[in-house]
C-alpha cells in the first residue's frame, strides 16, 4: 500500500469529486470488470505518474490462474469508487509448506470517506486461510497494519556503491532472457516464467559451468532519483553470488543503477565493498501465525508490478 498520503490513510485533495460524504458507501471485491475502473481511480488520486494502463497490470498480474478470489475491495458510493484497496493473490512454498498469499498492493480512500478506511484492509484480512503482506505501507499505515496483527520484516542491509569490475573468464553475467529460461531451474524457472512480464522486474543470471545465481531486482528512486536496484528475491546458489558480487555492480552500473540496496535477510549475506550499512530501509511487513517471515522474498507483489 505505497504512497506518501496513506500517511492520513487519503488520497491527495486535488481532483477530488465529493459524493455525498454522509452516505455510508458500500465494501464491495474488485472484480476483473472493475478493473479499468479502479485503475483509473488509481492513476487519478494516488499517483498520476503511473498511468492507468500500469495500474491496470497490477490488477490483472502476468500469473494468474484464475484462482484469485477479487483483485482487493472497493468503496463505493452513490456509484461511484471513493476508495480501493488492490490485493495481488499467489500461491507460494514457505518454509516447505505451500501457503495462499495475498499482498495488500496498493490503497487509496478518498479525505471525505477517511474513517471507512479501516473497513477495506479488515475485508482483505477477513479472508481466511491466507498469507498477508505490505511491502510499501508508509506513514500512519504502519501503525493501523500493527494494530492489526501485522509484524515488521527485517529491512536492514547495506547501501552499496557498484563499480565497474573485469568479469573472470569462468564466471558469466548475463540477463539476456533466452539464456536465463534455458539455465533456470525448479522455483528459480517458475519465478522467471511468472515474472518476465512484469513491469518492474529485471533479471540477472550469474553462472559458472557448475552453478548458477539468480537475482530479480527493480530499479527505485530515493529522493526523486531513479537511480537504485533493489533485490527482490535470490535464486541458485548464493555462495556464487556472493563471490560474483563485485561482477553484480558492475552489470548494475552499466544499466545505468550507480547504487544498490541490499538487504541482508533477503540476498542471505552482505556484500563487500564500498558503502554503508542500514539498519532499516522502507517498511515491509506480513501477518500469520505460522512463520516467522524471515524466508519471504517480494516476488508476485506491487514491487514487481508497478514502477513508481
Amino acid at each position: 500500500m505505497r504512497n506518501a498520503t496513506l500517511e492520513d490513510y487519503v488520497c491527495p485533495p486535488a481532483n477530488v469529486n465529493v459524493v455525498n460524504p454522509g452516505a455510508a458507501p458500500e465494501v464491495k471485491p474488485i472484480s476483473l470488470d472493475d478493473a479499468m475502473e479502479i485503475a483509473h481511480f488509481f492513476h487519478a488520486q494516488l499517483n498520476e505518474r503511473v498511468t492507468a494502463d500500469q495500474w491496470a497490470r497490477l490488477l490483472m498480474p502476468p500469473w494468474e490462474d484464475g484462482s484469485a478470489p477479487n483483485r482487493g475491495f472497493q468503496l463505493v458510493a452513490d456509484g461511484t469508487v471513493v476508495g480501493a484497496c488492490a490485493a495481488v493473490y499467489s500461491h507460494r512454498d514457505i518454509e516447505g509448506e505451500g501457503r495462499a498469499v495475498c499482498n495488500l498492493a496498493a490503497f487509496c480512500v478518498l479525505p471525505d470517506y477517511r474513517p471507512h478506511s479501516v473497513r477495506l484492509v479488515r475485508a482483505l484480512l477477513g479472508q481466511r486461510g491466507y498469507v498477508f503482506t505490505d511491502f510499501s505501507p508508509s506513514g500512519n499505515v504502519v501503525a493501523m497494519n500493527e494494530r492489526l496483527g501485522f509484524r515488521h520484516l527485517d529491512t536492514a542491509g547495506r547501501l552499496l556503491v557498484n563499480l565497474p569490475s573485469p568479469v573472470p573468464a569462468r564466471v558469466r553475467v548475463t540477463d539476456d532472457p533466452a539464456v536465463l529460461s534455458a539455465r533456470l531451474r525448479g522455483p528459480d524457472a517458475d519465478a522467471f516464467r511468472d515474472h518476465r512480464q512484469a513491469a518492474a522486474t529485471r533479471h540477472l543470471l550469474v553462472e559458472t559451468d557448475a552453478a548458477y545465481a539468480y537475482l530479480v531486482y527493480r530499479r527505485e528512486r530515493r529522493k526523486g532519483l531513479p537511480l537504485f536496484a533493489v533485490p527482490l528475491y535470490v535464486g541458485g546458489e548464493r555462495d556464487l553470488l556472493r563471490m560474483a558480487w563485485p561482477r553484480v555492480g558492475a552489470h548494475l552500473l552499466r544499466r545505468g543503477l550507480p547504487f544498490t540496496l541490499a538487504e541482508r535477510r533477503l540476498i542471505g549475506f552482505t556484500p563487500s565493498g564500498p558503502g554503508r550499512t542500514f539498519e532499516h530501509n522502507r517498511y515491509k511487513m506480513f501477518r500469520d501465525k505460522g512463520t516467522d517471515g524471515a524466508s519471504l522474498d517480494y516476488l508476485y507483489s506491487e514491487l514487481t508490478l508497478v514502477e513508481w
